[in-house]
């Protein structure tokens, strides 16, 4: 009896406070739903190797059987503590942040890519400023009145029209979960916290995650395929990077290969001392060790759709091989229904990648983790996507 294609995945996420049983239940909702849709047989299950968080799942396509298991690659609990800022903090996180890209020249070159994760970008600061605007102006015309009807004046209206500000602002905090403005803030201040630079504590996570791909590479796999989507694929970068250079791929191991999604490589790479991510970016983009696919789309404006993001961070080397460039294509794999039931959508639109098309094409989130094809097999001969932008256009090159 032949033995299944097998599979290891390790998923790296975005900035997500969100336990990592989230991708668990996203995987088999979707997972379910693009089996049916597309007519193989997915059955989801437990994993022979319990480290870290995980789920496994068997894969019959067409006859030929397939096995997977996932792993999560946590940093959760670092998101969560750049998160834990108080109010003053949050709005010094907005102004030290706009002027990490405003002052660095970031922003007018990340302009020229694409606008839309610019907006995406601008939208927290434009929310918050908003926000603060909307609740000083509220809590002094009621501290007005109020001094007013008692005859104080501002000795009363000051001190309310302060506290109401600051219960104003509490409120809006509270009810981020419905328009994201806060936690795209930290987002986007986690990143530019040091103009680029990793914290102590994220290289640390880092070289953790490259010794656990070491530990999965000398198993008995098919495949080791990392997944790294939005902010997670830069850190992928950097993580398969430091196992390649420091000699931990074997020759003779099973295919190492990498698919970023969505990714939002400019934000970080752009600024001034993203050196280490320039670096890892031109050392893996020449590396025969792995595959590298890249998957975006234009639909998704949270991320830089069709960008190169080797190119387009000005670090391509002479004996380029990485990243192939693809489309997911909204327009094509997605059916207009689906489109209207997600216009507006912006924030489940970026987790499209992770999720069922009615009209899939070449890129199958599932076929690719679940399936007995590499991912070097099933997109080979492939060129880049059509629009593709390669276009170097960061002030900061220098690897």
């Amino acid at each position: 009896m032949t033995r299944p294609f097998r599979r290891r995945v390790l998923y790296i996420p975005g900035y997500d406070p969100i336990p990592p049983r989230r991708y668990r239940e996203l995987y088999r909702r979707e997972g379910a739903e693009q089996a049916r849709i597309s007519g193989y047989g997915l059955v989801f299950g437990p994993r022979r190797d319990r480290t870290g968080f995980g789920w496994g799942v068997t894969g019959d396509f067409a006859g030929i059987a397939a096995e997977a298991e996932f792993e999560v690659l946590v940093w959760a609990d670092i998101v969560q503590g750049s998160m834990g800022q108080g109010i003053l903090a949050t709005y010094g996180q907005l102004f030290r942040t706009a002027w990490a890209y405003v002052g660095s020249g970031a922003l007018f070159r990340l302009m020229r890519l694409r606008r839309g994760p610019v907006i995406a970008a601008l939208y927290p600061v434009a929310v918050l400023l908003a926000q603060l605007l909307a609740s000083a102006l509220a809590g002094a015309l009621l501290g007005w009145a109020l001094g007013r009807l008692t005859g104080f004046g501002w000795w009363l209206g000051g001190p309310v029209a302060l506290a109401l500000t600051w219960a104003g602002l509490h409120l809006w905090r509270r009810i981020d979960g419905k328009i994201f403005a806060w936690y795209l803030m930290h987002d986007y201040a986690f990143t530019a916290q040091d103009r680029g630079a990793y914290p102590p504590a994220l290289k640390a996570r880092l070289a953790r995650f490259a010794d656990r791909i070491a530990e999965v590479l000398a198993g008995d796999w098919d495949e080791v395929l990392v997944v790294g989507h939005s902010s997670g694929a830069y850190l992928g970068v950097s993580v398969l990077a430091e196992l390649i250079r420091s000699g931990r791929v074997p020759a003779q191991g099973p295919r190492l290969s990498y698919l970023s999604l969505g990714h939002v490589v400019p934000m970080a790479s752009f600024l001034p001392r993203a050196d280490r991510l320039r670096a890892d970016l031109r050392f893996l983009s020449a590396r025969g060790e792995l595959d590298w696919i890249d998957v975006t789309a234009p639909g998704d404006a949270c991320c830089f759709g069709l960008c190169d993001p080797v190119a387009v961070s000005g670090v391509e080397p002479p004996g380029r091989r990485h990243p192939l460039v693809l489309s997911a294509a909204f327009t094509q794999t997605l059916s207009p229904q689906k489109r209207r039931a997600l216009r507006g959508r912006w924030f489940r639109l970026h987790f499209q990648y992770l999720c069922a098309f009615d009209r899939p094409g070449d890129y199958d989130y599932f076929a690719i983790t679940a399936g007995p094809l590499t991912l070097g097999q099933r997109f080979a001969g492939r060129s880049h996507s059509p629009g593709r932008i390669a276009r170097a256009v960061n002030r900061w090159c220098a690897p």
